[in-house]
């Protein structure tokens, strides 16, 4: 299952996430994702993990071009030249030609998103980045980089799960043609409420699936990426398997009825970092 950006660049609608994931585990990770059907690869120049995660995609032996990178650009790399040497230190770092994504990790100053992305552009039309895009940007943010963005971003990657469905950052952001991206959808640290829910239970239960098939197949279904993350390799498989389930109207009624509008990571206007 795919999605088409807006670039008219095709991305695989489940990834594999790496937050928190370090060393050996990164890169054993990565490497079973990819051996085992993953070809969409989620990291971030501040999750330390990006020379496992490179070294796992080369030693996969799974064709570069099949695979969708992406990684992110750190808040203390913003800036015009800052954000051009970031760049080229990650693509040293994962020893790859090109990033199929690159994000702007979190939003700081309007001035520096502005600057920070107007250098992005300018990798992207040289072939370094093959799209662009943000993470955890709010309404506003998005607002104020529309005045002096020339590429319209395709992804903004924010928390979004059951308990934070994000509902409408995330029609606005379809609205300008932008896919919201979801990390952690499994609620992260929260995953044992999750999988306590009797909802989730039950409509697990109807469908012969697990209670995070269930919450990951219902962002599908609402056309959002999805970025799962796990070292376990049985996890990993039956997150991907989401893609053989199909929910029922009914179903997604019932989930929709699960948001509790929790943010359970920092709100994007309140970070100092």
């Amino acid at each position: 299952m795919k999605f088409t950006l807006n670039n008219g660049i095709e991305i695989p609608a489940v990834g594999l996430g790496t937050f928190r994931s370090k060393d050996d585990d990164a890169y054993q990770a990565v490497l079973h994702a990819l051996k085992n059907g993953y070809r969409h690869i989620d990291t971030a120049a501040i999750y330390q993990n990006e020379e496992e995660v490179g070294r796992a995609i080369k030693d996969s032996g799974v064709p570069r071009e099949d695979i969708f990178v992406t990684t992110k650009l750190w808040n203390s790399d913003q800036g015009y030249l800052s954000a051009k040497k970031a760049l080229k230190k990650s693509l040293e770092r994962l020893q790859l030609e090109y990033i199929d994504l690159y994000l702007i990790h979190w939003p700081k100053t309007y001035e520096k998103a502005a600057d920070t992305y107007q250098a992005m552009e300018e990798m992207y039309k040289e072939g370094f980045i093959r799209s662009i895009g943000v993470s955890n940007f709010n309404f506003h943010h998005l607002e104020h980089l529309f005045e002096t963005a020339e590429i319209m971003p395709v992804v903004n990657q924010v928390e979004c799960h059951i308990q934070y469905q994000n509902t409408k950052l995330h029609e606005f952001c379809m609205k300008h043609g932008i896919y919201l991206e979801a990390y952690a959808p499994l609620m992260s640290h929260h995953i044992k409420e999750l999988l306590e829910d009797d909802t989730l239970k039950e409509i697990a239960k109807k469908h012969d699936a697990t209670s995070t098939q269930i919450a990951l197949r219902y962002l599908l279904d609402r056309d959002i990426i999805i970025l799962p993350k796990s070292v376990t390799p049985s996890r990993i498989d039956e997150n991907l398997k989401v893609l053989e389930l199909e929910l029922d109207d009914e179903d997604r009624e019932a989930l929709r009825k699960l948001n509790k509008g929790r943010r359970l990571f920092p709100e994007p206007d309140n970070i100092d970092y």
